[in-house]
């Protein structure tokens, strides 16, 4: 039993299995010569069907993505009591394993069911980097600007300010909860609050404008919460009463 395989510029591998002692060289040459032959008329008849190999997978060919994740972000892919992780398989039909050193297997014939699923997993594990551009969806839309969820499960305030180049006295005219928009990052205020902005960013394209804006473009931030600085302490309503009677 001897069998042959390579390719059109030779030999990869081979294999022999014999009850003798042994073959002679002129046998091998023999027996190399006729797998040649037969290896080169099999690709042939292969290359009628596809000449060179495809450049991704099928469509609904079985793979697999590996991707790591840091160990103490693994609770936040599993959940309590295995709750996230059910969700992203339910959710995406992709099967997914998580091994102790953080390395995520995720599974599935469907290429779409896999880039759902790996792109939910590193939205959890994942922060978001200042100076880049998100979408996002519109969540909660108030008086000083919009909340929107744009990196998994993190929201950020796009302050009045920062919505358009336009002045805007109603945030409900530019944004309405559900509307995707494209935001930037700006960075995060004295409290850790994420501070995005859709200005500096073109709503067509995702591009970014700041450079064009110049000036314009600068974020210096919410005014800051005023106080009574050196106005002495608030007097008592019955104070003032008794002050005006």
């Amino acid at each position: 039993d001897f069998k042959v395989a390579g390719t059109e510029k030779g030999v990869t591998s081979l294999q022999i299995d014999i009850k003798i002692t042994g073959i002679t060289e002129e046998i091998m040459r023999v027996a190399l010569d006729q797998a040649q032959h037969g290896r080169l008329h099999i690709l042939g008849e292969m290359a009628k069907a596809l000449t060179k190999a495809r450049d991704e997978l099928g469509e609904h060919a079985p793979r697999i993505e590996t991707l790591k994740i840091p160990v103490d972000k693994i609770r936040e892919v599993i959940g309590t009591g295995g709750k996230v992780i059910r969700e992203i398989v339910e959710k995406t039909g992709a099967k997914i394993n998580v091994e102790d050193d953080g390395t995520v297997k995720v599974a599935s014939p469907d290429a779409a069911s896999i880039e759902a699923a790996v792109k939910w997993i590193k939205s959890l594990t994942s922060e978001p980097e200042g100076g880049q551009i998100y979408e996002g969806k519109g969540v909660k839309v108030m008086e000083f600007g919009a909340f929107v969820n744009f990196f998994g499960a993190k929201d950020g305030l796009v302050h009045v300010s920062q919505m358009a180049r336009e002045r805007v006295k109603n945030p409900a005219d530019v944004v309405k909860e559900g509307d995707v928009v494209k935001v930037k990052l700006l960075g995060f205020d004295d409290r850790g609050k994420v501070r995005l902005s859709m200005k500096v960013v073109d709503q067509e394209t995702g591009a970014d404008l700041s450079a064009e804006l110049g000036d314009e473009a600068r974020d210096d931030g919410p005014p800051p919460r005023r106080d009574r600085g050196d106005r002495g302490p608030r007097r008592d309503r019955r104070d003032r009463d008794e002050a005006v009677g």
